[in-house]
């Protein structure tokens, strides 16, 4: 049990723990990003933290009170609250293996409803707009440029620099999607686990970001982001994950992975340079928190790279299978140039449009329009966010160029698969199909395997095995596999 009375300060405040009461004190101080110097700015201070955070806990937050001299003289400021049982912080609960499932999607639901209620506008908007999100990702890696050594690898900075900036730089359509739909909101701004109560009638969410609007006016994704974050900082991705689907659906929000990985990833990096100060101001604990939170940061980075793969290989090669597999198991859209030819021609992708070689739908006039509009497709979803997978022969080096061109332009990184079999298992493969949308047959399955073109730069799978181990060998020789974590939100679908 805490004592009956306690202090606790803070580099801006102090904290007085009177029974079941609370009082919150502004420090006279100015720290350049806040100035409490003045009794009118803690006065201020005071009446804003209130007012902001009785969206969230308004039986907690009471009032401010006023501090009054023995002459009668206000001498200062403080704002009066309920005090919180600290056994019931979210914190405190996961430490203790306690199961906070519900009160993750209550909190999930309460901070959905605040940014469906919250204010919107050009004031608001411009504050989480991509120049915005990029102009603060580039003011803390400079923070952080002069601090590099036990709390702050070089290298790892320079790689969170890199994938951060190539994300950005390829997201445009992505970003200007979430401002058209009124996804920058006026949020909590500093939402961590120390600072959500979970009660038996429900979550109490406090000390929401008061000292700077700005702050606190980003995308609702972002907001919920910062307590995903700080979940998996306590050793719980579950969680983090539960918490963030909860949100997505609470919101309707159909943002894509790679998007949650970016703003856990913005999150952490903040952590991670709040670190690194203190450490260069001579906490020397802080070093390895600092470590942590950048290692945090560059693995959401690597799982939210945005990229392109192609899976081909002649009919028969078990490239759809392997395809399909990689779209499941990663999250990714596939786009198959069967369907996509079928689509163009106006055919139902089930049915027959078997030709000879050469001849129908297949002439090399409709291959160039597949593969055409199979890139147009994918590079939407790319700019998007959406990491994509395309089925298709890619027997063509002309059409794999393509391909590279479209990955250069979106900023994302292209992966390439090679589907290989002996040819007396791709021909029975393709004698046994029934059904599907492929119209090869054995002997157009051969004239394309023979005029296939040299593919080096693609990693061979061998498919004549199970379909899982040729599945295994793919993601084992993805970049950066096992390092990542694993997250889906939804899927957009493409035009």
């Amino acid at each position: 049990m805490e004592p009956w009375a306690q202090v606790r300060e803070t580099h801006s405040g102090v904290v007085l723990l009177l029974g079941d009461r609370a009082y919150k004190f502004k420090k006279p101080v100015d720290l350049g990003f806040l100035d409490f110097t003045t009794l009118e700015a803690r006065r201020r201070a005071c009446e804003r933290e209130v007012e902001l955070n009785r969206r969230l806990a308004p039986d907690v937050y009471q009032g401010v009170a006023e501090l009054v001299g023995p002459d009668g003289r206000v001498i200062d400021h403080v704002v009066a609250m309920r005090r919180m049982p600290p056994e019931r912080r979210l914190s405190a609960l996961v430490r203790a293996g306690r199961s906070v499932d519900d009160c993750l999607r209550r909190v999930a639901r309460a901070l959905a409803v605040l940014h469906a209620n919250s204010e919107r506008g050009p004031h608001i908007d411009r504050e989480g707009d991509l120049p915005a999100l990029r102009r603060r990702w580039c003011d803390n890696l400079d923070q952080v440029r002069g601090l590099y050594g036990p709390a702050m690898d070089a290298a790892v900075a320079a790689e969170i620099e890199r994938l951060t900036l190539r994300f950005l730089d390829g997201r445009a359509p992505l970003f200007a999607r979430r401002l058209a739909e009124g996804r920058i909101v006026d949020g909590h701004g500093d939402l961590l686990a120390e600072d959500v109560f979970c009660l038996d009638d429900g979550p109490r969410i406090l000390d929401c970001l008061e000292f700077d609007d700005r702050l606190r006016y980003v995308d609702g994704l972002d907001d919920a982001a910062f307590l995903a974050m700080d979940l998996e900082r306590l050793g719980e991705p579950r969680l983090a994950e539960l918490f963030l689907r909860a949100y997505a659906d609470f919101a309707g929000d159909p943002a894509p992975p790679s998007l949650y990985h970016h703003y856990v990833a913005y999150r952490a990096f903040v952590r991670a340079k709040v670190a690194c100060l203190r450490h260069a101001q001579g906490n020397a604990a802080s070093a390895p928190e600092a470590r942590g939170y950048a290692d945090l940061a560059l693995r959401h980075l690597r799982a939210g790279a945005v990229r392109l793969v192609l899976v081909g290989g002649p009919p028969g090669s078990g490239k759809s299978t392997l395809a399909a597999g990689l779209a499941d198991r990663l999250g990714l859209t596939l786009l198959a140039s069967d369907r996509v030819r079928k689509e163009l021609a106006g055919i139902d992708p089930a049915a027959s449009a078997a030709a000879p070689y050469g001849e129908g739908i297949y002439t090399p006039e409709w291959t160039a329009r597949t593969y055409a509009e199979l890139l147009r497709r994918a590079e939407r979803l790319l700019g998007l966010g959406e990491s994509v997978v395309l089925d298709a022969s890619f027997t063509d080096p002309g059409h794999r160029a393509a391909a590279a061109e479209v990955a250069e332009r979106a900023h994302a990184d292209l992966v390439a698969f090679r589907c290989a079999v002996p040819a007396e298992v791709a021909a029975a493969r393709v004698a046994a199909r029934t059904g599907g949308i492929s119209d090869a047959d054995p002997a157009i399955a051969a004239t394309l395997a023979a005029r296939a073109a040299p593919w080096p730069e693609a990693v061979e799978i061998d498919t004549a095995d199970t379909p899982v181990r040729a599945l295994d060998r793919a993601l084992a020789a993805l970049p950066d596999r096992g390092a990542t974590p694993r997250f889906h939100l939804s899927l957009i679908e493409p035009d």
